[in-house]
């Protein structure tokens, strides 16, 4: 049996666990609470959650009998590195539109003042 090495792109790929991590950035939360949030079953949730651990992006902290969700932001400048070089191209490309939309507005304030 061959396992899987899962990455931070499969961790983010799914809209629930987008959200899981969206809720134990505010604060560290046990996994009923976690699971409270989201109208699937508890198995689904914590299916979710190890997949979070797995890519690092999850860490579980045992206080008393609970276990509580903490979220680890680091495996995400990753994923932040991958996307720099298409924002700076958007970043590029709107700017570009920016300069070319106010040559227009100009020409046409100047236009209509004639």
């Amino acid at each position: 049996m061959t396992s899987t090495r899962r990455d931070v792109f499969q961790a983010i790929a799914d809209p629930t666990r987008r959200q899981i991590i969206n809720l134990i950035a505010q604060q560290p939360l046990n996994l009923n609470a976690i699971a409270d949030n989201f109208e699937v079953s508890r198995p689904a949730i914590s299916q979710h959650i190890k997949i979070l651990i797995e890519c690092g992006l999850i860490d579980v902290k045992k206080n008393g009998r609970e276990r509580y969700c903490e979220v680890r932001l680091e495996p995400l400048n990753e994923v932040a590195q991958w996307i720099e070089p298409y924002r700076k191209s958007w970043e590029e490309r709107f700017t570009k539109m920016d300069d070319l939309l106010a040559r227009l507005q100009k020409e046409n304030t100047s236009n209509d003042k004639k």
